[in-house]
């Protein structure tokens, strides 16, 4: 029987891919603690003993199902249409899983849902998976990983019945699954001309609002307490409205394989929460 042996909100936002020099220079003369807490979550990961990596894929925007990428290898080397004068040529190379991105389109079938496999083998990458698999160091553990799109035209509720499908599949399987929700909280960016509150720009001050920065440490202290169901209960009047990175899919379908309203998973704060752009940026591990 399988089994999903760790989850986590992760932050994969693009500053972290630029060198440590300009990251020290962006921060006055600190980096940002999401790069030590990658160090805190690759270690989770290592412990966890995963046959297979899940990311919930904040970027990758689907019409109609949500799609699970099902090749058995991709390759390649990485820019960004969003900002290619300092995100590109990262190059990639990592194993997939068809077997288990076939369960899910089994399970969900058969459950009536949405969930499809794709294994187009020129099927693009997004930097919510590449940034991702360089920083964590999955290419190097030879993990093979499964990436889940943000399907647009659904409601919260489709996303957790999305998870619940994707953690029957798991539990159908032999295998030991991280799931990582790759996303911010509260997405809201600044103005082009905006000035920082704060002179270190990943200080939690420059978020986009008091608001913003006020809801995402409530969800973050509900998560600590494993409150999912608390979360839920506000999703439409608080986090769909400020809103969260690609209306939340990414900890919705992450919550639904972990239980959904039921899950109680107390969530461990890996690193700050700290601003990118406006965006409200943490990493929370949630053990099995």
């Amino acid at each position: 029987m399988g089994q999903i042996v760790g989850s986590a909100i992760v932050s994969h936002h693009p500053g972290l891919m630029q060198c440590e020099e300009f990251r020290r220079l962006q921060g006055a003369g600190e980096d940002s603690d999401l790069i030590a807490g990658y160090a805190r979550l690759r270690t989770r990961i290592a412990d966890a003993k995963p046959d297979v990596v899940l990311i919930f894929d904040s970027h990758w925007f689907t019409t109609g199902y949500h799609l699970v990428d099902g090749g058995a290898r991709y390759s390649g080397t990485y820019v960004s249409d969003e900002m290619p004068w300092y995100l590109h040529g990262v190059p990639y190379d990592y194993r997939g899983h068809p077997r288990l991105a076939m369960a899910i389109e089994a399970v969900s079938r058969e459950q009536g849902g949405y969930n499809r496999a794709i294994r187009h083998p020129d099927l693009g990458r997004h930097y919510a998976t590449v940034n991702l698999v360089k920083q964590l160091q999955l290419e190097l553990s030879d993990t093979p990983v499964v990436t889940v799109s943000s399907c647009q035209n659904c409601e919260w509720p489709h996303f957790l019945k999305s998870g619940e499908a994707i953690g029957e599949a798991i539990r159908r399987s032999d295998l030991r699954v991280v799931l990582l929700a790759s996303g911010a909280l509260s997405h809201r960016f600044n103005g082009i001309d905006w000035k920082p509150n704060h002179p270190r720009i990943f200080h939690e001050t420059n978020v986009s609002s008091p608001e913003n920065i006020e809801s995402d440490k409530g969800a973050i202290a509900l998560m600590a307490e494993g409150r999912h169901d608390l979360i839920l209960e506000r999703w439409d009047a608080e986090y769909r409205r400020k809103p969260w990175e690609a209306f939340g899919a990414h900890y919705l379908q992450m919550l639904g394989a972990m239980g959904g309203v039921g899950c109680r998973a107390k969530g461990e704060a890996l690193s700050a929460y700290e601003n990118a752009r406006g965006t409200g940026n943490i990493h929370v591990w949630f053990p099995a």
